[in-house]
């Protein structure tokens, strides 16, 4: 049975994406800019990356106030209540920045240290993805009601279409692109799509076989990984470790092992 509080927080975070979702969906101004930059200079940050964090820390605090927050943009405070909230207002803020239409809300919630609830909406997709602990992976979209997401059925590496993203660090960059030279003969094919968070959500729903990352950060992959587990996607980093910066990967059962594999002997 489901916990009825991690219930609540995925109300909670189901309503704070679909505002957020509607603020940069509908509140895009046309000469968008860039208002910062984190790792370097094509790392950036726009003010609807501020703007979307600030109305999703404002509900959380107006409803739970005591918790934690971690947010992408700096919206981070200690919480007394074991739960935290882990926010990335705008995943893909590059494709957000050009009009392009791959970018999401990632809201997620622990419970002392553990993902329980997580939320992913696509707003340009007309999707939204959304899962808690032990109750499986659902969707809203075109679609009549909730559909429940359920990750491919086996297939072979070779016949596998994976996805991957790539650094905004130069040297860290190359070498990727080197992993990904090594790789692609050996898949079906490669996608490159610019949001970790939809990425993952992908693999929950069918539609990607795999999909891996360096350099991802906590708010990147928190819903989304829970999101792809409930779903049956194996999720990890290097054999033996959670997902993390080091290396974040998702993929069906018969893939997962043998990528992972392939990843660490390519130096990804």
């Amino acid at each position: 049975m489901t916990d009825p509080l991690h219930k609540d927080l995925l109300e909670i975070a189901l309503e704070a994406a679909r505002r957020a979702g509607d603020l940069l969906r509908d509140g895009r101004p046309a000469d968008l800019a860039v208002a910062d930059t984190k790792s370097s200079p094509v790392d950036v940050v726009t003010e609807m990356d501020i703007a979307a964090e600030k109305l999703i820390t404002g509900l959380i605090a107006e409803r739970r106030p005591d918790d934690g927050v971690l947010g992408e943009e700096g919206g981070t405070t200690e919480g007394s209540t074991g739960i935290r909230w882990v926010i990335d207002p705008l995943d893909g803020t590059v494709n957000y920045l050009y009009g392009l239409p791959t970018w999401a809300v990632s809201i997620a919630a622990e419970q002392d240290g553990q993902t329980v609830a997580g939320v992913v909406a696509a707003p340009m997709r007309g999707e939204t993805y959304h899962a808690v602990l032990g109750g499986g992976a659902w969707a809203t979209g075109a679609w009549d009601g909730e559909r429940r997401l359920s990750c491919r059925p086996a297939a072979p590496l070779d016949q596998a279409l994976i996805s991957t993203g790539f650094n905004y660090v130069a040297d860290v960059r190359e070498q990727q692109a080197e992993v990904v030279r090594q790789l692609v003969p050996l898949v079906r094919d490669i996608r490159r799509g610019g949001s970790a968070a939809i990425d993952l959500c992908d693999v929950a729903a069918g539609r990607l076989d795999g999909y891996y990352e360096r350099g991802l950060h906590p708010w990147d992959l928190a819903a989304g990984d829970l999101i792809a587990r409930e779903a049956g996607a194996v999720t990890g980093g290097r054999p033996g470790e959670r997902p993390s910066a080091a290396l974040a990967l998702a993929a069906t059962p018969a893939v997962f092992q043998s990528l992972q594999r392939l990843l660490v002997d390519f130096g990804a």
